[in-house]
């Protein structure tokens, strides 16, 4: 059974001949791994600009549509809880409209570009991850295992919950928002800015006990520092959710929740990380 000390040794010779590869050798890796994420970015992102009809009216267009699963399902909540069509969203009907001549085109490849990113980010999170392992020991291999799996599911996550939860409300709430003597028509660039805004800044955003986990093991915050903050958070928390929705007691609830988790799952992994 090798002792701790050959262990030692063992690392000590790892991390050298990992060192004797040159800054070159490096870069033609790393630039192997960029052309491969960017292969599964264009093949993602070429099957969803074949299906233009499917990605605009379906799933751009979804949260304005009357038969959105979301309203679906906060209408029969409604009425199974009693209470009649209390919870039951009407969306704002509202026109988009173009007013460039290449418009619809440029927003076909920046809709379908990003949903590449989105569906081949597990794959870019593991091209990464296979770049920088081979420069980590095997302790240090370990302590993070899982992490491109834990960070896909909670990126994927926090897109699912913008789409589902706060593109809905916002989207609706922003378009029915207006004055007198005037008419809400926005673009299709304004209408795929937001949807675009409300989603995958929400899956960066649900990164945070992974963000957290490296800062505690870096030793720059602590679980005791998240404890004594919890109440500043929580009123940020639910100052974000009130910008971001409908001013009504349900929406900002449902949008509020979820933060309040991640942040609690943040103390408890920067608890278990300094023990």
């Amino acid at each position: 059974m090798p002792t701790p000390l050959d262990q030692l040794h063992e690392e000590e010779r790892i991390r050298q001949q990992r060192a004797e590869m040159s800054f070159f050798d490096h870069i033609e890796e790393l630039r192997r791994h960029i052309l491969r994420s960017a292969l599964a970015i264009v093949l993602v992102g070429t099957v969803c600009f074949l299906n233009k009809d499917f990605i605009f009216n379906t799933v751009m267009f979804g949260p304005r549509n009357p038969d959105f699963p979301t309203f679906k399902i906060l209408c029969g909540l409604s009425h199974w809880a009693g209470i009649g069509d209390s919870m039951c969203f009407q969306p704002v009907e509202f026109k988009i409209i173009t007013r460039q001549l290449g418009e619809v085109l440029m927003q076909h490849l920046y809709v379908s570009f990003w949903l590449g990113i989105i569906g081949a980010f597990p794959f870019i999170l593991w091209e990464f991850w296979k770049f920088v392992r081979p420069g980590l020991l095997d302790t240090e291999q370990q302590a993070i295992r899982g992490v491109v799996t834990v960070c896909s599911l909670l990126f994927l996550s926090g897109v699912i919950f913008g789409y589902f939860v706060i593109a809905p409300f916002s989207i609706n709430f922003l378009a029915g928002y207006t004055l007198e003597g005037t008419e809400v028509s926005p673009t299709l660039d304004s209408y795929v800015t937001y949807m675009t805004m409300f989603t995958i800044p929400i899956g960066l955003v649900f990164e945070m006990p992974v963000v957290i986990y490296f800062l505690t093991k870096i030793g720059i915050v602590g679980y005791r520092t998240l404890q004594t903050y919890r109440r500043h958070a929580i009123v940020a928390i639910l100052i974000v959710a009130a910008i971001i929705t409908p001013p009504d007691v349900v929406s900002q609830t449902i949008v509020s929740i979820p933060l309040f988790i991640l942040y609690e799952l943040s103390i408890l992994v920067a608890k278990r990380v300094q023990r």
